[in-house]
């Protein structure tokens, strides 16, 4: 921020606190003393003979962005074309805009990133300290925000924020945005509202949540719902849907809530639709044992293909312990999974299904068998 806007900001959160306002909930009011007190700044510059303030309502914006906001980081935030930020130190900020990646030119101090993470984390529950340098959080808008303190990372902290675009919610919108054809997006809308368990796929930044938020929007005026995660990003919404998130340990070590945990308390909700946002370590397990018992299930795996990905969920349930066998994983996984969605992110930066196929339910030598539904002619 500029030296009038910290100026100013200070003088809005002293009005603010005497006249007991919340910004957060009485916008127009945080607005009018904002517009007030840049008003007061730049007559007060006037009578001085001081440099006065030309653009006053950016000055304004400026202002509510640090009083009510994220600070310098809210224009960012508010634009609709951004889908991820991030910051690898206070003077090297750069956003993703349609998959591609670019700097812009905001420079901030170690300080002013210090109070940023702390003001995002402030309604979540969660810390960052020395015992515990990483945090993942959600944000009031459904992003993801991630941190990693200067204790493990060189120099400066490092924050990542994704956002979930509310535009790319939909199958049809996904359609119109050339991620998938039409017919495809038709056979995944009838294979969730007919109960089938599919998987989405997909390496990093292909697009993975949105896809499997999107598959949930097509269904979920029909099912009930029970999504498990380390951290909200499934923004979807439904008649009879429960969101359940993890929790970290206290500082006394107490208090965890782990993937495997919620997945057993998610069964217990009568759910007829198990959704795990990315399965990644041994509450695998629980998903098989899940799909296993018919409830249908949908989740996210990082994989580098669909084949891939099936591989991987057969392995993913071994660290559950010693007496978990691949022999029992891979049929019941054969039996229980119907599509494998694999998502990729071609040259140009647009996300798209690259591939689904159909286990077939057969096993040999321990691995799945399949068949494939669909290929895109185009390549990652």
């Amino acid at each position: 921020m500029s030296h009038p806007s910290l100026v100013v900001a200070e003088r809005v959160r002293r009005r603010l606190r005497a006249e007991r306002t919340d910004p957060s909930s009485a916008p127009d009011e945080a607005r009018r003393i904002a517009q007030a007190e840049v008003r007061r700044h730049n007559d007060l510059a006037l009578s001085r003979g001081d440099a006065m303030v030309d653009d006053e309502p950016a000055l304004v914006r400026d202002v509510l962005a640090s009083v009510s906001g994220f600070g310098a980081l809210q224009p960012l935030l508010d634009d609709p074309g951004i889908e991820e930020i991030w910051l690898n130190g206070p003077d090297r900020v750069f956003i993703a805009r349609g998959g591609v990646s670019e700097r812009v030119p905001l420079a901030l101090t170690d300080a002013m990133v210090r109070d940023l993470v702390e003001r995002m984390l402030q309604s979540t529950g969660r810390r960052v300290d020395v015992s515990q340098p990483f945090v993942d959080a959600s944000l009031p808008d459904g992003s993801r925000l991630h941190v990693a303190i200067a204790d493990v990372v060189r120099g400066s902290w490092a924050v990542n924020i994704r956002k979930f675009l509310p535009g790319y919610r939909t199958l049809d919108a996904l359609v119109a945005l050339g991620s998938l054809p039409d017919e495809v997006a038709d056979l995944l809308r009838r294979a969730m509202r007919d109960g089938s368990s599919v998987i989405v796929s997909g390496a990093t930044h292909t697009g993975k949540t949105t896809l499997l938020g999107a598959l949930l929007a097509a269904c979920a005026d029909a099912q009930r719902i029970v999504t498990v995660e380390e951290t909200f990003e499934l923004a979807v919404d439904g008649p009879d849907l429960v969101a359940l998130q993890g929790r970290q340990a206290s500082l006394e070590g107490t208090g965890e809530i782990t993937l495997r945990r919620l997945v057993k308390e998610a069964l217990r909700m009568r759910p007829d639709r198990l959704v795990v946002g990315e399965v990644r370590d041994a509450e695998a397990l629980d998903l098989v044992l899940a799909l296993n018992t018919g409830v249908p299930g949908a989740g996210t795996v990082h994989a580098n293909s669909a084949a891939e990905a099936l591989e991987k969920l057969t392995i993913l349930p071994l660290l559950a312990g010693r007496n978990i066998d691949r022999s029992f994983i891979a049929p019941a996984l054969a039996a229980s999974v119907s599509l494998v969605v694999h998502c990729a992110r071609d040259r140009a930066g647009l996300r798209f299904v690259q591939e689904i196929i159909a286990p077939t339910g057969e096993v040999i030598d321990g691995r799945i068998l399949s068949r494939p539904v669909y290929r895109a002619e185009r390549s990652g």
